[in-house]
């Protein structure tokens, strides 16, 4: 009889140590070793900015998930306590005002089906027993609260609704919890511990209550809600009031709780909880605390939006993932020459070239060329120059503008193994930002000094003058091509800026910012749907990463070795950093992978 190996071949491949390009979920045999194992896609939990409120505030309600949200009330949105935002996933719009302005109320449901319940009202002032349900278009009065009062926390939906806690007249801090069955309010057993502007979380059989203040005290209690009761279980790793979180429509084993404030310091933090213990996750990007509850299911995915961040209200918006896709960079092979204020392109991390730069005082004209193994010395630059840019892959590029001192309009072609003078730029600068795909397809833009805005387009011949940035900068990050790219970052008259502008081939247009600001940056990307953008000086100097998808950008994993004025090259998933300076010059490359795998050890 045919024996399986026959029929089939071997089913799990032998192989001496890990197997670099194993397929995700495929087993393996290391024989060095003496282990079965199999690969994953590394994933971590991280918030993404987003398009922001319409209007800042604080203090407000929240409803939905974290891509069909809605957003109502807060201080001082105009009109105050009022003003209703629906979120679709990528921007905010203006939808049906709440009926009875207040503010520090709280809200459950989705996004079509949303309840708003208590809050301090306006006019005339006092605390409010009001409740509201909107059904996807208007605010519609229902039954009123048994007690009047604010800062509650919510969980549920708009006709199984639960509302606990919060401030009343006469008291700062209240345990009463209330049950709507969709057409009246009862009153069911109290919290543990009394408490307002607490973080709420759940259903009306399975909710969570966290956080608040007692006394002016901050506190870390967590209780969990079975349909009848509330139980004390596993405090918050840090006490805060003014907590956000992922809020209705889940259980109470599955909850994000972020920012916050103790009184003193506003809080970034951001905890997962699981049904037992909660553990510590990435920051926010904005600090701040009375931002909005209730958009997002599960510790999975949430919407933060709005708050204050101890100096000024926001209107940022941030989105939880808690498994995105993790990055990481690696050691490549050193440069021959360190240098700073230099310019690369190239369209991966195997396939790059750097060019110009200073080193340590004079400007220079070397060029090398990048395997993805080893740095080789090729055709000088004509002129020898700093602060130029440059755009293309390693056999087609542009290096163009600069300074020996003397700010410099030249323009220079390489096709793969020399350079060639064509036409200059309209206007001499230095320390502009390029982006193009070859030695026909151009753009330069900002720069200085002074700081500039003009942006010209190269067709293969000459160069154009067009539309010019929003913001006037230098010692900024572009990529892309002459019709679609991207400005990043980089110093203003006013300083460091994190202003990102998109480009479509005609015109500037500012997108969302940077999660940090900062400027003598490096960027990859192919459009202005792709990029990454990486180490510069914030200051101070910086390794930090961030993922660009077209709508935002997300911190990803930091550099081995922070530095500025590198030269940076390839594409959002295979980039290169190459060179720069870490307060001393460096020969370093790093070698950029979009996604990275764990290894897991099959065990019995």
């Amino acid at each position: 009889m045919a024996k399986y190996k026959d029929i089939v071949g071997t089913a799990v491949r032998n192989n001496a140590g890990n197997i670099p390009t194993a397929e995700t979920g495929q087993v393996f045999f290391d024989s060095t070793n003496l282990d079965f194992k199999y690969q994953f896609p590394a994933t971590t939990s991280a918030w993404r900015t987003q398009n922001s409120l319409n209007t800042a505030g604080h203090s407000l309600g929240g409803a939905g998930t974290s891509t069909a949200a809605l957003a109502f009330s807060g201080s001082p949105r105009a009109p105050r306590g009022a003003l209703t935002e629906l979120w679709d996933g990528s921007s905010w719009t203006e939808v049906g005002d709440l009926n009875t302005t207040r503010d520090n109320l709280s809200g459950a449901g989705i996004s079509t089906a949303a309840i708003a319940n208590g809050g301090y009202r306006l006019s005339p002032g006092g605390y409010a027993d009001e409740c509201e349900q909107w059904n996807g278009s208007a605010w519609t009065e229902v039954a009123d609260l048994n007690t009047a009062r604010a800062n509650t926390a919510s969980a549920g939906t708009y006709t199984a609704s639960l509302c606990f806690g919060g401030t009343t007249s006469g008291a700062d801090q209240n345990a009463v919890t209330e049950q709507f069955n969709g057409s009246t309010w009862t009153e069911v057993a109290d919290l543990n511990t009394a408490r307002y502007t607490l973080g709420g979380a759940g259903i009306t059989t399975s909710a969570l209550a966290f956080g608040g203040n007692v006394s002016d005290s901050a506190k870390d209690e967590t209780e969990t809600w079975n349909g009848s009761a509330w139980t004390e279980v596993g405090d918050l790793n840090l006490a805060r009031f003014s907590i956000g979180s992922s809020g209705s429509g889940g259980v109470n084993t599955s909850v994000v709780a972020y920012s916050g404030t103790n009184g003193t310091v506003v809080y970034a933090q951001t905890e997962s909880w699981n049904g037992s213990s909660w553990t510590e996750e990435n920051d926010l990007s904005t600090a701040r605390y009375g931002a909005s509850s209730g958009a997002g299911a599960s510790s999975a995915s949430a919407l933060a939006f709005g708050g204050w961040t101890g100096s000024a209200v926001t209107a940022v918006t941030e989105q939880w993932n808690a498994s995105a896709p993790v990055g990481a960079w690696s050691t490549g092979g050193s440069v021959n020459t360190a240098r700073i204020r230099l310019a690369g392109a190239g369209v991966s991390d195997s396939a790059s070239l750097i060019f110009g730069g200073e080193n340590p005082s004079a400007s220079q004209a070397l060029t090398e060329s990048y395997d993805g193994t080893t740095w080789t010395e090729v055709g000088d630059l004509n002129q020898n120059r700093k602060g130029l840019a440059g755009c293309g892959t390693y056999t087609s590029a542009l290096g163009f503008g600069g300074n020996t001192p003397g700010d410099l309009a030249i323009c220079e072609s390489w096709n793969g193994s020399a350079w060639t003078e064509v036409a200059d730029l309209n206007l001499a600068r230095r320390e502009l930002a390029g982006a193009g795909s070859s030695n026909t397809n151009g753009l330069a833009f900002g720069g200085g000094p002074p700081t500039k805005t003009e942006t010209e387009t190269w067709n293969g011949s000459s160069w154009t003058e067009v539309g010019d940035l929003n913001s006037t900068r230098q010692q900024l990050a572009g990529n892309g091509t002459n019709t679609s790219a991207l400005g990043i970052g980089g110093n203003t008259p006013g300083g460091i800026t994190a202003n990102t502008e998109l480009w479509n081939g005609s015109s500037w247009t500012e997108v969302n910012n940077l999660s940090t600001g900062r400027y003598i940056l490096a960027a990859a990307g192919t459009d202005n749907t792709s990029a990454l953008a990486f180490a510069g000086d914030t200051p101070p100097v910086t390794g930090k990463t961030e993922d660009w998808n077209g709508n935002n950008w997300t911190e990803v994993a930091d550099m081995s070795t922070a530095r500025k004025q590198l030269a940076g090259s390839g594409v959002r998933t295979s980039a290169l950093a190459s060179t720069g300076t870490t307060g001393s010059l460096t020969t370093a490359t790093e070698e950029w992978s979009g996604s990275s795998n764990t290894i897991k050890v099959l065990t019995d």
